[in-house]
């Protein structure tokens, strides 16, 4: 046997264990898509936010962010096919604005994902020992040992393949909806008196009150949908599997929430909403279904509660764990955040640090005595904010990208005008995220100015140090993005 014969194999086999394997089909990455923004969650925590700030008009804000994001997700799409790669915004930012701008849209995305994953603990923790203490009569137990099972759980599911932790999120996923669904239907058939204002909404106007922030909280609701590249490697024909999820998952995600919204109004009454949500808004929800249906389904929706944002954290793990895996395989971070599973084709070792960093994380503000209640509105708060700024950035991206590449044959109106409609609609949102940093993150003063500090920081380190690589690795340099797979 030659050189050529011994060697040949080995670097197929190398070349191999770069790539991820999978075999999600389309509803599965829309479920795993749908679990990031956690329905039920949403349905019962931020719509009744959203009614705080925008009352009846809360589902036509729905309807406009979903029609903003399916023409983002045109340019987003045909993108995909031009850029194949699975580095999700870092490939298309790198490709659009250089590599140097995509490095830094990369450590964006990891810090927004894991920031807004590490929400999950906390919450879970409270929802839990709420139900364990006051409806099943059980001891004491602290928050923290909670938050620390569930980031066990979700590790031990990300370390596998995929098609487990989309199994599960699959599962849990119709089970939320088919609660969302039975609250929609209820709502609307008991719905509220016609002195109310019975069921009707309106369009908002930009002199609203608080529409900044109702706009805001509504985009926030979509974010993950970037998964439906991410997962390139491990899904099925993706050149058909992903568009057709982007568009599925944004449509739905869009209409979904808008009827949720509807119902909330249904029956609390166009005029009643809004005020109704501020007497009562973390309680609206429950309140709601126990009218509506009863004591024993509102213990179910407990439950569900809780698996719901178990289900939002697995998916969020899995995004944040991709990111390290793609900068892994890059070079640009060390390379064992690269390696893939052998049997579960997996990556493991980024999926692993991701739990790791959350259980430290968890571990760190219980000694610094800082309670979970205080902490998943900031995680929540500064992730989503991260992200949004590194979802204009593409959008920017793959305008540059496919005007620079525009043939004869191309759209004008794929190519060039939508994506500049997207650009438009989501600096405006950036623009909203930034002026109202301090009430999205629940916070303000010292806090605010850091987060917002740190997080424009990281691109602009992401930038420098793509510079140092294209000086000393140029190597490194050349892979960023994705850009050799």
């Amino acid at each position: 046997m030659t050189a050529d014969n011994v060697t040949r194999p080995a670097a197929e086999k190398e070349k191999r264990g770069h790539h991820l394997s999978g075999n999600m089909g389309v509803g599965e990455l829309v479920m795993s898509v749908l679990a990031f923004s956690a329905p039920l969650s949403t349905v019962a925590g931020f719509i009744p936010v959203l009614l705080t700030y925008s009352g009846h008009t809360a589902p036509t804000i729905y309807i406009g962010v979903t029609i903003l994001l399916v023409v983002f997700s045109i340019g987003f799409t045909i993108m995909g096919r031009r850029v194949p790669n699975p580095g999700g915004f870092y490939s298309f930012v790198t490709a659009g604005l250089g590599r140097p701008i995509g490095l830094g849209g990369a450590f964006l995305a990891i810090y927004g994902y894991s920031a807004i994953g590490f929400f999950a603990p906390p919450l879970f923790a409270i929802t839990i020992q709420s139900y364990v203490r006051d409806r099943l009569g059980g001891p004491e137990i602290p928050w923290y040992w909670f938050a620390l099972g569930l980031v066990a759980v979700t590790t031990a599911l990300a370390y596998r393949r995929i098609d487990l932790s989309a199994r599960v999120l699959t599962v849990v996923m119709v089970l939320e909806v088919l609660v969302v669904v039975v609250f929609d239907i209820t709502a609307f058939v008991h719905g509220g008196p016609v002195d109310g204002g019975g069921a009707g909404f309106a369009l908002p106007w930009i002199t609203d009150n608080g529409i900044g922030l109702a706009v805001l909280f509504a985009v926030g609701n979509f974010l993950g949908f970037e998964a439906t590249v991410i997962f390139r490697e491990e899904v099925r024909n993706p050149k058909r599997t992903v568009p057709l999820a982007t568009y599925i998952a944004v449509g739905g995600i869009g209409v979904f929430y808008a009827i949720g919204a509807w119902a909330f109004v249904a029956f609390l009454g166009a005029d009643r909403a809004q005020q109704a949500a501020v007497d009562d808004t973390a309680g609206l929800f429950n309140a709601t279904m126990l009218q509506l249906t009863g004591s024993v389904v509102v213990d179910v929706v407990t439950v569900l509660l809780m698996t719901s944002i178990l289900a939002s954290i697995l998916s969020i793990h899995n995004v944040s764990a991709r990111y390290l895996y793609s900068l892994g395989t890059d070079g640009v971070l060390p390379s064992a955040l690269g390696r893939v599973h052998p049997r579960h084709g997996s990556p493991f070792v980024s999926a692993s640090l991701v739990g790791a960093v959350w259980a430290a994380a968890i571990i760190l503000f219980t000694a610094l005595g800082i309670g979970p209640e205080k902490l998943y509105p900031i995680a929540s708060g500064t992730g989503t904010f991260a992200v949004l700024i590194l979802m204009f950035g593409a959008s920017i991206a793959v305008l540059v990208y496919l005007f620079r590449t525009r043939t004869p044959a191309d759209s004008m109106w794929r190519t060039t005008v939508t994506p500049a409609i997207a650009v438009a609609g989501l600096g405006g949102v950036a623009y909203l995220a930034t002026t109202n940093f301090s009430e999205l993150i629940g916070d303000s003063g010292a806090i605010t100015t850091l987060f917002l500090v740190f997080t424009f920081a990281l691109p602009v380190a992401g930038v420098l140090l793509a510079l140092v690589l294209r000086a000393k690795r140029p190597e490194v340099y050349q892979r960023i993005g994705r850009q050799q797979l």
